[in-house]
């Protein structure tokens, strides 16, 4: 077995000078090589060197000549390919379709280093130099893409990436176990076109006779011709996702089908262990210095990952179709290993920024029923109402925030990934919310309620405003009782399916009524594969069957986030255009109800002791 280096190599005077004579596996990434747990491609290739392979990175290749892909010489089993932590159309450009400034998963944070669906070109370039290698794809860029879907960018409906990619088979969700299991395989010298039972995979066939029991749904081609297909197809996908039940999901592209098979099963805790026990270097690839590192680096590098998946279910998360709705939590002993470890990295000052996923305070909770949980098809766990099955116990979070917090080297633990409030409140324990204000909030805590109308936060399956309330007034007052001043910051998004015009004026009310101003304003991005992006294209909630308003176009998505931030002189206009358009002349005026002054202020008059707001365009994780 291949000793595990202090990096994955990435020349092949790298490869030689950790004594291996070539590579089994190349991985090749849009994204720079952070050797860190927080990027899906150190994850994988660690995980693939622990099972005795040898792995080399191939990072953010010049697409333009054959030369980087050339480099490291010709696997023995397969390349990966995957276009790094986010999907390539959402790293370069805004919801308005703008290109980004920055790339903070590059060197420097400098724009230039990815192609546009940067997984397809990868993919392309290696079919052509490599022939017979199998390739495979994986990350959230090919995950999300990995049937017919529609794409925002060409406001239309692309088909599987597998086939655009021309790839051998697509690895979607969290791919440890799918994975390894693949790359075992191919070492054992099975045909990459056989393996027709491998769970978490996508892959394209001939005909449909492995799966006889596989739910059909409408065909590329229809789904692109007629957006309630594409709303029916949504639903098929949708209700099999369930690791336990789900069914394999076939769809017809032209005179291929691609066949995605039931999700992978979830981590145990023991494996979610050795996953993240692995021996990380937890730093950007020293070639990366010359150019002051990776900016998408600088937010993790003293964070600990304490679970995976959501049953939030958010419309517009891609968590539910990617890392699934079953909590796979670590023990607390891994994490806090993994805490030591931080102690031990240059710079740290003591301060470990997060314990948590992509819903801090869900770990280790979850359904306490399996044999429920096994075949539920939905995994609408606390949507439209809380389950009955639904266990809420903060005990286990709060005793590991606990022993990290007492780990020799750390001053302060903080939770920053945002937490759902609404099970802050199920919880009957009041112990969460003390410790929470006490130990874990550094000032401020990061909250999600989305939008204050009722029809938009249905369309997000999110809970009322009301709630949000309850456990606002909770917060405050438990800060009180502890003599602290701390605050929330609240997200919201703007131009979500469901909300009109008159929903975005109820929200700038709600916020202009709690004295609240957003400095961070999120624009609705119709990313692949969510519910939400069903409903854009749609106009169906496919769930539910029932027409949802959406608004599509530029000047109307406008004003939904310029309501937001009415305060800002350069939204005036708009702002008094919607609220003219909807009838609310009401809300223009001197009154203390009013959003605006019957008149523009000046540009210099805006002053809230704030800085300028800026607006947040990008893809929404949290739930």
């Amino acid at each position: 077995m291949p000793a595990q280096p202090q990096f994955l190599p990435m020349s092949l005077a790298e490869v030689r000078a950790i004594g291996w004579d070539g590579l089994d596996v190349i991985l090749v990434s849009g994204d720079a090589y952070v050797d860190h747990s927080s990027f899906g491609t150190a994850l994988i290739g660690r995980w693939l060197v622990k099972h005795g392979y040898r792995v080399g990175i191939i990072a953010q290749p010049d697409w333009r000549t054959p030369s980087d892909f050339l480099k490291l010489g010709r696997p023995r089993v397969c390349f990966g390919v995957t276009g790094g932590n986010l999907d390539s159309m959402v790293t370069h450009y805004t919801a308005n379709k703008k290109l980004r400034r920055n790339d903070d998963f590059s060197p420097g944070g400098r724009h230039g280093f990815r192609p546009n669906r940067c997984t397809i070109v990868y993919a392309n370039r290696l079919r052509e130099l490599f022939k017979g290698v199998p390739i495979l794809l994986g990350g959230i860029e090919a995950s999300q893409r990995r049937l017919a879907h529609y794409d925002y960018w060409d406001d239309r409906v692309r088909r599987s990436i597998l086939l655009d990619a021309r790839a051998d088979i697509l690895v979607y969700g969290m791919g440890e176990r799918q994975a390894l299991e693949v790359v075992n395989l191919l070492a054992d010298g099975r045909d990459v076109n056989a393996l027709d039972h491998v769970h978490g995979t996508c892959v394209r066939r001939k005909d449909l006779d492995p799966w006889p029991n596989a739910v059909v749904v409408p065909s590329c081609e229809e789904v692109a011709a007629d957006p309630a297909k594409y709303a029916q197809a949504f639903k098929g996908i949708y209700y099999n996702q369930n690791p336990w039940s789900a069914k394999p999901v076939a769809q017809q592209h032209g005179d291929q089908w691609i066949v995605q098979l039931p999700p992978a099963l979830p981590l145990g805790e023991p494996e979610m262990d050795a996953v993240y026990d692995l021996p990380f270097s937890r730093m950007y690839h020293p070639s990366y210095e010359k150019d002051g590192g990776i900016p998408g680096f600088e937010t993790v590098k003293h964070s600990i990952t304490s679970h995976r998946g959501c049953y939030g279910a958010c419309s517009f998360c891609t968590i539910f179709f990617h890392q699934g709705s079953t909590i796979q939590s670590r023990s607390q002993d891994s994490i806090v290993r993994e805490a030591q470890r931080i102690t031990a990295m240059p710079g740290f000052r003591g301060t470990i920024d997060d314990v948590g996923g992509p819903t801090a305070n869900m770990y280790k909770t979850g359904c306490d029923k399996p044999e429920i949980h096994q075949i539920c098809k939905t995994q609408h766990c606390v949507f439209p109402r809380h389950c009955k099955n639904l266990e809420v116990d903060h005990e286990p979070y709060l005793d590991v925030l606990e022993a990290v917090r007492k780990t020799p080297g750390v001053k302060k633990v903080r939770v920053a990934t945002g937490i759902r409030y609404d099970l802050v409140l199920r919880d009957k324990s009041e112990r969460f919310m003390k410790d929470l204000c006490q130990f874990y909030v550094g000032g401020q805590i990061k909250v999600a309620p989305e939008h204050a109308s009722a029809d938009t936060l249905a369309a997000m399956k999110k809970p009322p405003i009301e709630v949000y309330e309850e456990f606002r007034v909770k917060y405050s007052e438990t800060n009180v009782d502890l003599h602290k001043k701390q605050y929330q910051v609240e997200y919201f998004i703007a131009g979500h399916p469901g909300s009109r015009l008159e929903d975005a004026i109820k929200l700038a009310e709600y916020i202009h009524a709690k004295g609240y101003y957003p400095e961070q304003v999120q624009d609705f991005t119709p990313t692949p594969m969510t519910l939400s992006t069903c409903m854009w294209y749609t106009g169906v909630d496919p769930l539910l069957g029932k027409p949802v308003y959406v608004p599509k176009s530029p000047k109307e998505r406008r004003m939904h986030r310029a309501l937001l931030q009415y305060k800002n002189p350069e939204n005036y206009g708009l702002v008094k255009e919607a609220l003219e358009l909807a009838g609310r002349r009401d809300l223009i005026g001197d009154g203390d109800k009013c959003l605006i002054a019957p008149t523009a202020p000046r540009s210099d008059a805006w002053k809230t002791g704030r800085k300028k707001a800026r607006v947040l365009d990008t893809e929404s994780f949290d739930s």
